[in-house]
């Protein structure tokens, strides 16, 4: 049975993917630039480091991924799993928790 929840969690996701297609594209760009140079990870780090910029990029990359991502593996688990609804939001839950610490503990080492 679809709930409004269901409604917001599809909004969520949609502007989540948003979010993600221009900071996904940052950071290919980025990496395409590094590649081409002659950049060592320590160059790298010395440039992103104390950079708001580059804090603000990642972090919303993260926060969107941790999102996205779950509310992704919700739907898929609603639907080809006999797991209950309470249970797969549970893991949804956990999943995104664990994304957005582990995402923002590394976005933080960049900028720290």
């Amino acid at each position: 049975m679809k709930t409004r929840i269901d409604a917001w969690l599809w909004l969520a996701q949609r502007i989540s993917a948003g979010l993600l297609a221009i900071t996904v594209t940052i950071h290919l760009a980025t990496l395409i630039y590094v590649a081409n140079e002659t950049f060592s990870a320590a160059d790298v780090l010395a440039r992103t480091r104390g950079s708001l910029a580059w804090l603000a990029v990642y972090g919303i990359f993260v926060t969107a991924a941790a999102v996205h991502v779950p509310i992704g593996l919700r739907d898929i688990l609603i639907e080809w799993t006999s797991i209950r609804r309470d249970g797969v939001n549970v893991i949804a839950w956990t999943f995104a928790c664990l994304l957005a610490v582990l995402g923002w503990r590394a976005v933080w080492n960049l900028f720290a």
